[in-house]
């Protein structure tokens, strides 16, 4: 595999939602001994990053591909323990793939560890699962379409009798939900820094949801969840056979 290299390892490791706790123990580990820390910006608590005793910070916002892995292959050809820090979990909208395929061209290793995503903290927030028996059996995790995104497939997943939890909608809420193909009074929720100490919560349906953020002034860093699982307790659930 390309970039097999033992002696020169990026960590790519998850952030968590926003929560500095919400870090994986080895996700810790990593930042404690790190000497290099490059970091997504604003996506990533400052507690989190002043906790690290890395001798270099760098924010990656703003930062071109290509200066991001040069940073990162100068460092690690130094010997220095590099962290590449991501929000949430790095596997879902982390762009990591391209980063990765640029070092591996340098004969990089790049070991990922993963992290608390935040449609995960948003369940919480929520206090309920995903996938209660008898209400949902599948989470559609989707975006909508946008300045990085021609095209996007909304109406049609929301045929299915599924959770669906959209990342990187909070300008478009709007446009989501005219573009869902389900019932209108379908309960929806949006969560503003899911797990952060400004965390905030929104009831309503797909017929309210978008005015009532617009309302309360949300309009980035949030997740919007559609579907009766929403409800939590109130959802309609049948109680799991686990426990019959």
């Amino acid at each position: 595999m390309p970039g097999n290299n033992p002696k020169m390892v990026i960590w790519f490791v998850g952030a968590g939602p926003g929560d500095p706790e919400l870090i994986t123990v080895k996700g810790k580990a990593l930042l404690d001994r790190a000497d290099v820390l490059l970091f997504a910006g604003s996506l990533v608590n400052p507690a989190l990053v002043a906790s690290s005793p890395a001798a270099e910070k760098v924010d990656s916002w703003g930062m071109h591909l290509d200066d991001m892995v040069a940073l990162m292959a100068d460092r690690v050809r130094k010997g220095k323990a590099v962290v590449r820090l991501h929000s949430g979990d790095p596997a879902l909208y982390g762009s990591i793939v391209e980063q990765i395929a640029e070092l591996h061209k340098l004969n990089i290793t790049v070991q990922i560890v993963p992290g608390v995503s935040s449609v995960f903290a948003a369940a919480a927030a929520l206090t309920t699962e995903f996938t209660p028996r008898g209400v949902s059996e599948t989470l559609i995790i989707t975006r909508p379409a946008g300045k990085t995104l021609e095209k996007d497939y909304i109406a049609e997943l929301s045929q299915y009798p599924a959770t669906m939890a959209f990342f990187l909608g909070s300008e478009h809420f709007f446009d989501i939900t005219e573009k869902l193909a389900c019932h209108k009074d379908t309960p929806a929720a949006v969560i503003f820094h899911a797990s952060w100490p400004d965390q905030q919560v929104i009831y309503g349906t797909v017929a309210d949801i978008a005015q009532k953020a617009q309302a309360a002034g949300i309009t980035k860093t949030a997740l919007l969840i559609v579907g009766k699982a929403v409800r939590g307790t109130e959802s309609g659930y049948q109680r799991s056979h686990l426990y019959s």
